[in-house]
């Protein structure tokens, strides 16, 4: 198998990430929200399977202040498992987006490592007599 299908191997491409990019007090040009879905799937394409949807907020938390003012806020919203979120703020608003979806795949490979790693519970008592379990 050539090297470049083995690296695209279970890789969502940047135009299918369900993402929603939402923006307040920043202005951002078109190139910019490509490069945000572009890397939403760089960095969560890997998950896809266990992704329902993506949500990118970014904002001016100071205003015209100045300052490390602003946020971005990604929320992933995980298949079966409790949504992940995780917060960065920066000066520069690529630095905060590059920095929040770094830390959320971080965020995204636990949560989906911690429910595979996690073993099986057995029903030693009711295996031997053929009660089923109750519904809870």
């Amino acid at each position: 198998m050539p090297k470049g299908s083995k690296r695209d191997l279970g890789r969502a491409d940047a135009g299918s990430t369900p993402a929603h990019i939402r923006v307040f007090g920043v202005e951002l040009e078109p190139d910019d929200r490509t490069y945000i879905r572009r890397k939403l799937g760089m960095k969560l394409g890997k998950f896809a399977s266990s992704i329902e949807r993506v949500s990118v907020r970014l904002e001016d938390v100071n205003g015209p202040r100045g300052g490390v003012d602003h946020a971005c806020r990604v929320k992933v919203v995980l298949s079966g498992l409790p949504s992940v979120t995780y917060v960065e703020q920066n000066a520069s608003p690529v630095a905060a987006i590059d920095r929040a979806l770094a830390g959320s795949e971080r965020a995204v490979r636990r949560a989906v490592r911690r429910v595979r790693m996690k073993p099986f519970k057995r029903m030693e008592g009711r295996r031997r007599t053929g009660e089923h379990a109750p519904l809870h």
